[in-house]
């Protein structure tokens, strides 16, 4: 059995929280916020977990073994070197940190701590990203012309993730909080990004996020990589990950739903249905364990966040 610690329990926390309860080898034994009244909310629905304010007495707890990290982006370095620090394995939310000398030093630390250190990267989880994947590995498309990221919101922050810090220019936006999970998919299936030249839309606000992007960016063998997106305007939210090849094109669209053709072909929806994803708490225990698993870890964070600092200088 493996004992969680979880810090942090806003939208991002308790989603995962569910994620753990269905599984029947990890248990959620503390959690912590610095608002009490959910903290003990939530450890009264896990039945008898403890409840924490002060991260440090979760940290300190000896039931934790590992401890999840779901608190702002500002405040994932303190924490997390505190993790590391105790020796204990740690799941850390995206991106890894605020800055990259901060997430440099976080991949330093969790390689010279010998403990499991991963980030919660869902896509990799899930099946139509997995298809994704497994069909540009048997060269679907044929030899890649370009990637394309399209990222468009009515409005940001959505209505579901209001808060101080989602919408502020110094660790949200979209480019960070959406972009991210499809630059760690570009650095997996395809490689390094170099060349970046970015132009970004930014409010009068200072302290207000980015409402457009427009980059372009190149693999190791000189592929175009092309970013776009817009916010604050009319239409549906839509989220597209696209791969031009010689032979065809695969899109991943809002998350789950995987399209493709071949040249000459009208695009269509791919059946995912016999995508067989890993899934990240059985990777974690399998880790835990000091079996091999499936995971990314902070090095992969820290190439993530190489990006992203470059994409929104």
């Amino acid at each position: 059995m493996l004992h969680i610690g979880i810090i942090g329990l806003g939208a991002i926390g308790q989603r995962l929280i569910k994620q753990f309860k269905e599984q029947s080898h990890v248990e959620i034994v503390a959690v912590c916020d610095q608002l009490e009244s959910l903290a003990k909310e939530t450890a009264e629905a896990l039945d008898g977990a403890q409840a924490f304010t002060n991260y440090e007495d979760l940290i300190a707890d000896k039931q934790v073994d590992l401890v999840y990290v779901a608190v702002p982006p500002k405040y994932h370095y303190q924490i997390v070197m505190d993790v590391l620090k105790a020796k204990k394995h740690v799941l850390c939310e995206k991106p890894l940190a605020n800055s990259l000398e901060e997430a440099k030093e976080m991949a330093e630390a969790a390689e010279k701590a010998s403990v499991v250190h991963a980030m919660n990267f869902p896509l990799n989880y899930g099946q139509a990203a997995t298809k994704f994947g497994e069909m540009i590995k048997k060269d679907y498309i044929g030899k890649l012309r370009r990637l394309q990221l399209t990222m468009h919101f009515p409005e940001w922050p959505r209505f579901w993730q209001k808060n101080d810090w989602v919408g502020g220019r110094e660790q949200g936006g979209f480019v960070l909080e959406v972009g991210v999970h499809f630059i760690q998919q570009t650095l997996k299936l395809f490689g390094e990004i170099k060349n970046i030249q970015t132009r970004l839309e930014l409010p009068d606000d200072p302290a207000k996020c980015e409402t457009g992007i427009i980059a372009t960016g190149e693999l190791e063998d000189g592929t175009p990589v092309l970013i776009e997106g817009l916010s604050q305007i009319a239409g549906k939210e839509f989220i597209g990950y696209s791969a031009y090849g010689t032979e065809g094109i695969l899109s991943l669209e809002n998350w789950g739903l995987l399209k493709g053709a071949k040249n000459g072909e009208e695009l269509k929806a791919i059946s995912i249905e016999d995508a067989k994803p890993k899934q990240l708490i059985d990777e974690l225990v399998k880790a835990a364990h000091g079996q091999e698993a499936e995971l990314y870890d902070f090095e992969v964070g820290y190439r993530a966040q190489k990006v992203l600092e470059d994409l929104r200088k």
